[in-house]
């Protein structure tokens, strides 16, 4: 097989063509294209990044970059990759690496210029295509017929793959979810059997894997066979709504909607608040990821009512005004899943939702002559709740009238 270069853009791009031209010239096939780029070619998936792996060292792919004027930045030197840029568009590029120690966690390598010991400490055998400049391949695991039937296998022997490298266990799963059709039987075994040892992985390092995971179109399948093979227990609290997720997920590929991965995170912990706060405690997530699984599953504030499906147009208005569109369509979604009615309508709204600006402020009541003090500021409660009894109609002056009526 060979990929057409009239069919596959990445191969013609003229920010491509440069950085091969500065580290594989003429006919010196010192690089070739792999990893994702390929399978996704093969797989007619789009190709978003492009990997190279070359012959070069690390020292000479700084300094053939350098010569060709091409931005070069040392992302992972001493795991020899080094990031060229051109305009704008990243590639990183590795040098052929063997494997001098695995630990299960991270791997010592020596540099090679064989192309087939780099081939062989990868994970997958789809992973392990080399595409040429030309579009020709050099696929020494059979790599091209997984692709195209979309099996992911490991290289060799996938308990030994695994023993290298732990985290290889979510990165089956993962690519399952993206780019296969059924899990490999043999490999979903041995990831079965090492589970346990996830436990000592970086938790930063499972949630970007469980994250990746969760974003595919469709990873329901997958995250049941996970379940079922105890391979989330040692990385995710307890409970795991299995149904909650995948009422998410079928909602999400029958009405159209982009996968949430922070939304299926929150179906998978039930929607509880207790569970996401653990869940990001656990994986170190962001302050801005915490923030918005806590606000989608904690109890809402009474102001803000019952968030569900079907809500009269002041009650939606009012939970939009005190929780903001984003948690409120959080919110509806689960609410759908848990058989709450058909949150479309609500959702449509939500998202057209521009928070309105109280008219007044505690300045304008002292100017209308309200004293300062505790007084003043439950009477503009009292005028914010009156606006937003109203649907946010009355206006500066109808709520200053109030202000007065209230004062006399």
């Amino acid at each position: 097989m060979k990929l057409d270069p009239d069919q596959h853009a990445f191969l013609r791009d003229p920010a491509t063509i440069a950085v091969m031209d500065a580290i594989s010239p003429a006919d010196a096939d010192t690089a070739r294209f792999v990893g994702g780029c390929v399978r996704n070619a093969i797989q007619g998936e789009p190709v978003e990044d492009v990997d190279i792996a070359t012959q070069l060292t690390p020292d000479e792919t700084l300094a053939a970059l350098q010569a060709a004027g091409i931005r070069a930045i040392p992302t992972g030197f001493e795991h020899g990759t080094i990031t060229a840029v051109v305009n704008g568009a990243p590639f990183e590029i590795t040098s052929l690496r063997k494997d001098v120690t695995t630990d299960g966690r991270r791997a010592v390598v020596a540099f090679t210029t064989d192309w087939m010991l780099d081939a062989g400490r990868r994970d997958f055998r789809l992973n392990a295509i080399y595409a040429r400049r030309d579009g020709s391949l050099f696929d020494p695991w059979n790599g091209v017929a997984d692709a195209q039937a979309r099996r992911v296998v490991f290289i060799g022997d996938p308990d030994q793959r695994l023993a290298e490298d732990v985290l290889r266990i979510l990165r089956f799963y993962r690519f399952n979810a993206w780019y296969g059709s059924e899990l490999d039987a043999a490999g979903h075994d041995a990831c079965i059997r090492a589970a346990p040892r996830l436990a000592g992985l970086a938790r930063e390092r499972v949630w970007k894997e469980l994250k990746k995971l969760l974003a595919a179109p469709d990873p329901g399948a997958v995250a049941k066979a996970m379940h079922l093979g105890h391979v989330f227990e040692p990385v995710w609290p307890e409970p795991l709504d299995l149904n909650l997720l995948l009422s998410i997920i079928n909602a999400d590929r029958g009405k159209g909607r982009a996968p949430d991965t922070l939304l299926r995170a929150a179906a998978l912990c039930g929607g509880k608040g207790d569970a996401v706060r653990s869940l990001c405690d656990q994986m170190k997530a962001s302050n801005a990821e915490t923030s918005r699984l806590v606000a989608m599953c904690d109890p809402a504030p009474e102001r803000a009512g019952d968030v569900r499906p079907g809500l009269d147009g002041k009650a939606l208005s009012r939970a939009l005004y005190a929780l903001g569109g984003q948690t409120v369509s959080d919110r509806l979604r689960l609410a759908e899943a848990r058989g709450e009615g058909d949150a479309d309508a609500d959702l449509r709204t939500a998202a057209a939702w521009r928070a309105p600006d109280l008219p007044i402020n505690g300045r304008d009541l002292i100017e209308a002559g309200l004293q300062t003090g505790p007084q003043l500021g439950a009477v503009l409660s009292q005028l914010e709740e009156a606006w937003i009894e109203s649907r946010f109609t009355l206006d500066r002056q109808a709520l200053l009238a109030m202000a007065s009526e209230g004062r006399g």
